[in-house]
């Protein structure tokens, strides 16, 4: 079982969990791996034992590239856990990765919520956040067998128009 701790919080996952474990064993490798439906090929977030479309046991992890856009995002004012106090006001962004953009359909595509970090894994400043950004996956290494998948900003033009809350 590993117990890592992360911002002051204790993250426990167990030897038997087939939902997250090899999910964090292939973040450690900086890796970002999905479960893909042996049937319809549709990839899903969070790694869940049916597919949410066909409902199909079956599936393997696939690995994509941690490339996509900004869909939606959240600052966060009032940090409710302790170690993210010294964070707020900080970006909580949903992401739609490049892989699966758009399907099934517009309406559920395949999207991650994360933190969105600087490079040096700090807070990106609110001013930077902006639907339709481009992001990449980051690794946050908490321990030898635990990494995080954070997401950063990326010089890429963006492929949309660009939106944030109080600009036009």
């Amino acid at each position: 079982m590993a117990n890592v701790e992360y911002r002051g919080m204790s993250l426990v996952i167990p030897d038997n969990d087939s939902e997250w474990k090899e999910y964090l064993a292939a973040a450690r490798g900086h890796r970002l791996v999905l479960r893909e439906c042996t049937a319809c090929r549709l990839l899903r977030y969070p790694p869940t034992h049916a597919c949410p479309w066909c409902m199909e046991l079956g599936w393997t992890w696939r690995e994509v590239s941690g490339r996509g856009a900004i869909y939606s995002y959240e600052i966060v004012v009032h940090a409710i856990q302790p170690g993210f106090k010294a964070w707020a006001p900080y970006p909580v962004v949903l992401v739609e990765l490049d892989e699966q953009r758009g399907q099934p359909t517009a309406d559920e595509a395949l999207r991650i919520v994360t933190n969105l970090v600087t490079p040096d894994f700090m807070p990106e400043a609110e001013a930077n956040v902006a639907i339709g950004k481009r992001v990449r996956v980051v690794f946050l290494d908490l321990a030898d067998d635990v990494a995080l998948p954070q997401f950063t900003l990326t010089d890429e033009p963006p492929a949309e128009r660009v939106w944030r809350l109080g600009a036009l």
